[in-house]
């Protein structure tokens, strides 16, 4: 599969005599498109909500458009609360699934009527004392243990994560759960992250409609919803290919009515959080290179660095660079594409075929659209970039403007040193 760019060197040229590079660049167009398939996949099941994963991509000028096609917000944080009640996403749009989580976010949570759900059983009692009651509605997180599989492949192992209740404890909270006043029940599972198969959400479904059953049998109570949770990846390499999306969701029918609709249970409503596949193709980052270096490798540096995109450096993981302008030019030189981090690791790319690259080129590293900006940081004192709307008209929208200094000595203000620092811009021409 050839990896195609939302964006020209042509508009790239545009852009930059307004927003210095680097900076991180979105795709209306294709975050529309995307949530509107997506949306179909699971018009079968008339209850169906997508809750955004807001950690993915936490901007709200992007998390406004999919909450036009009815999406609500997937938090894991106070702030992540914060952010979805600030533009209008509420009650229970919100569904709150966290883990070692701290009394104020409970107390949020309730106080913004979202629906929580719970990670471990001994949660339900620090949920009790934090908000004063149980929840009329409410969920829980399940971890089947062991190894999951597809086929002969293992996806992942659910028996290693820190998340989620075995079968025992969930039957356990269950009961405890509806013996405190809870009347609607939701199940939630993430057994594997970034799957490129459609099988993935199948299997799950299978996995979540079965324990579903056996909860009602054993436990007595009403399953309202179940969630599908995330995991449905992107093909981050130019060799994968991508996932179907509504071969996805016919797959989840299927097994919908192999297993809830003989259980008496075609009421269920499906759910989803995902992150990454709602934005992850639709955002790039783009650099410039300004260094290049010639020692025992081939260097490219540029003026992004592993503080704009930490993936490379934090899980080797790949993305697609196209230099443009030279999209058809052959890849006939080896470079590493590195950042200026003090960490040998700041690297976007190491032994990768691409095009003569000459100072002043922009490089567009692809799928940056989740987990890209939101996972950036302020090592070496470097400030986050700008990020950029490319709207379907053409025109470009500033929906999150760069960090200055100022905003990096923010926090010293209660020292005479920050005082002094803060407004003291680096002046460039």
């Amino acid at each position: 599969m050839e990896k195609k760019t939302f964006v020209t060197k042509e508009q790239i040229e545009e852009i930059v005599k307004t927003y210095p590079t680097p900076f991180h660049l979105y795709d209306e167009k294709g975050i529309r498109e995307n949530v509107k398939a997506l949306k179909e996949a699971f018009s079968w099941n008339p209850g169906y909500k997508e809750y955004f994963a807001v950690k993915a991509t936490p901007n709200p000028f992007l998390i406004q458009i999919l909450k036009e096609y009815g999406c609500g917000c997937d938090c894991s944080s106070y702030t992540e609360l914060m952010l979805s009640d600030a533009i209008g996403v509420n009650g229970e749009n919100i569904m709150f699934s966290s883990n070692d989580t701290p009394k104020e976010d409970f107390v949020l949570a309730d106080k913004l009527g979202a629906i929580i759900n719970l990670d471990d059983i001994t949660h339900i009692e620090f949920l009790e004392s934090a908000i004063g009651h149980i929840p009329e509605t409410i969920s829980c997180r399940y971890n089947p243990g062991g190894l999951f599989k597809i086929s002969n492949d293992i996806m992942d192992n659910p028996g290693d994560a820190k998340y989620g209740m075995t079968t025992e404890q969930i039957v356990e909270a269950y009961k405890i759960l509806k013996s405190k006043g809870a009347k609607e029940f939701g199940l939630h599972a993430f057994l594997a992250s970034n799957t490129v198969t459609n099988d993935y959400y199948p299997m799950l479904a299978k996995v979540l409609f079965e324990q579903a059953v056996k909860l009602k049998e054993e436990t007595g109570v009403h399953i309202k919803f179940i969630n599908l949770s995330g995991g449905v990846g992107i093909p981050y390499r130019p060799d994968q290919e991508p996932n179907d999306i509504r071969a996805i969701g016919e797959g989840v029918r299927k097994v919908y009515e192999e297993v809830l609709v003989p259980a008496g249970m075609g009421d269920v409503a499906i759910y989803t959080e995902l992150g990454r596949f709602m934005m992850g193709p639709y955002g790039c980052l783009v650099t410039k290179a300004i260094h290049e270096k010639h020692t025992y490798k081939e260097y490219i540096g540029v003026d992004a660095c592993a503080a704009n995109l930490m993936r490379p450096a934090m899980y080797g993981a790949y993305h697609h660079i196209t230099v443009a302008g030279k999209e058809n030019a052959p890849c006939d030189h080896v470079y590493d594409i590195t950042g200026s981090l003090c960490e040998n690791n700041d690297k976007f790319a190491i032994d990768r075929k691409l095009p003569k690259i000459d100072i002043g080129d922009y490089l567009i590293i692809h799928d940056a659209g989740a987990h890209g900006f939101s996972m950036g940081y302020n090592y070496n004192g470097k400030l986050r970039s700008a990020e950029l709307l490319l709207k379907e008209d053409g025109s470009v929208q500033l929906i999150r403007r760069a960090e200055t200094p100022s905003d990096y000595f923010a926090t010293f203000d209660c020292f005479d040193i920050g005082k002094k620092l803060i407004g003291k811009e680096k002046k460039t021409d």
